[in-house]
């Protein structure tokens, strides 16, 4: 049992204004862990007013010197990249090899990607005038728990580098990592009020930093319908938001893929983090022709995902983050049942052998049509939906009508093809052949999937103002 009784604000640790706090629950035992304070409205503030004392300070410090800080709290992190791993399955229940590759070593070499980015501030001369880039201003970062630290470092430390100041709220679900990061922060000795740490539920804190009149910007990632309402309250200041919403990512496989390789992946994207994953290839779309084949490697291939303790060694899969989100997911799976999709294998009830914890099986839906609420909504769990087309142009139609657009895969033995598929789907990234994931392209949504990029000079750039300086001509 933890306890964190403080918030860390304008370089100290200190107490909360209110008296109320979060509890966090292991999700594979569900036990009390730890509690956190649940920040309020005054908390907020004063986070805020020491992120706007700090950044006139901030904001001139030299590039390089941001940058130098940043390899400071990426060594800091990097020591205790075990305890991390630890936290975070405790937290969020990831098996823990995975939190080891996933939830800790990918955050670290982002941190690591953005310290060398000390030169990426260009200053372009457009006839008499010279365009340039500054920070944004006091940027207020709020994460979701299902990649707590990745995407807390996707935002802070691009925002640090572009000499923004940064109020962190991280999910009430999963913010015990946050407080590691902000521990590192504190020794590191980063300056007074750069970066701050509020915890506390979106309702309250999260909304208090959307709509404050000091508060720059809003760089939140989280689902669709809270991003309306960060969208809402910070459009009474006209600030800026970035946005990276939710997800029904489609895997299309073409008549001439390895369809073995192509499910396989599908798979693996699908069930990643117990499908906790907003760019999961969630819809599998495939030729009508060869949906019986594909049924059963998809079938085959599930029974490989076992369900269990995260810290035993075996389990690929562990528990949903909570009860809600478990209860959720087994709704979409009975919905999908009443719909009329055929169910092959898995289902709502709690997996064998699994008495506690937020466990729900590994979920693989048959001769879903693109209407059934399954094909269409976020569900956020272990669920593959398995789609038939008759020709290119219905794939692409079944693909694209839909409200996301955050990711998308396309599987063909011709390359060339597969590549024309992908400049037609409509998405923020897409993956030819299995492709794998790039820290340093550019990462984020169309439609109600969001708005902005994360990730590399892209991610760089949300947190950058552009500034025309006319000179007088000669």
């Amino acid at each position: 049992m933890v306890t964190y009784d403080r918030l860390y604000i304008d370089g100290q640790w200190v107490a909360a204004q209110g008296k109320e706090t979060l509890e966090v629950i292991n999700p594979a035992t569900e036990e009390l862990i730890a509690t956190v304070p649940a920040g309020s409205d005054g908390d907020v503030d004063a986070a805020v007013a020491a992120a706007r004392a700090a950044f006139d300070g901030w904001a001139v410090t030299p590039v390089a010197e941001r940058a130098a800080w940043l390899k400071k709290l990426a060594t800091g992190l990097q020591a205790r990249a075990e305890e991390l791993a630890a936290t975070i399955t405790a937290e969020l229940g990831m098996p823990l090899k995975f939190a080891q590759r996933v939830q800790t070593a990918l955050p670290l070499a982002n941190m690591d990607v953005y310290a060398a980015m000390d030169d990426d501030f260009p200053e372009e001369r457009i006839g008499h005038s010279l365009v340039v880039r500054e920070p944004v201003g006091g940027v207020a970062c709020i994460t979701p728990w299902n990649y707590p630290l990745h995407q807390i470092v996707a935002k802070v430390a691009p925002a640090l580098l572009a000499g923004c100041t940064v109020v962190l709220k991280p999910s009430e679900e999963t913010p015990l990592d946050a407080f590691v990061l902000a521990e590192v922060v504190a020794e590191a000795g980063l300056p007074a009020g750069v970066f701050n740490l509020v915890s506390g539920i979106g309702a309250q804190a999260g909304e208090c930093l959307a709509r404050h009149a000091d508060v720059d910007m809003v760089s939140f990632t989280g689902s669709t319908r809270a991003g309306r309402r960060v969208s809402e309250l910070a459009a009474l200041t006209v600030k800026r938001v970035a946005l990276e919403l939710g997800g029904k990512s489609a895997a299309l496989v073409l008549a001439d893929a390895d369809l073995a390789t192509a499910i396989k992946s599908t798979l693996n994207s699908c069930f990643l983090n117990s499908g906790q994953t907003c760019n999961a290839m969630t819809r599998l779309l495939v030729p009508e022709a060869l949906y019986e084949q594909a049924a059963a490697l998809a079938v085959e291939g599930a029974a490989s995902f076992t369900v269990g303790d995260p810290l035993e060694g075996k389990a690929k899969l562990g528990p949903m983050v909570s009860s809600k989100q478990q209860q959720r997911v087994r709704d979409y799976i009975a919905k999908g049942v009443e719909e009329g999709a055929e169910l092959l294998c898995g289902g709502p009830e709690q997996p064998a052998g699994l008495d506690k914890g937020y466990y729900v099986q590994p979920t693989v839906f048959g001769r879903v049509t693109p209407q059934m609420t399954i094909a269409r909504e976020e569900i956020f769990g272990p669920v593959l939906s398995i789609m038939s087309y008759q020709g290119e142009e219905e794939a692409l139609r079944i693909a694209n009508e839909i409200d996301y657009g955050l990711a998308a895969a396309v599987w063909s033995a011709d390359e060339a093809r597969a590549l024309a598929v992908a400049r037609r789907l409509r998405a923020g990234q897409v993956e030819v052949n299995g492709g794998p994931y790039n820290l340093l392209a550019p990462f984020g949504g169309y439609k109600q999937s969001g708005n902005g990029r994360e990730l590399g000079r892209y991610g760089l750039e949300e947190f950058l103002e552009v500034k025309a300086i006319q000179l007088p001509k000669d």
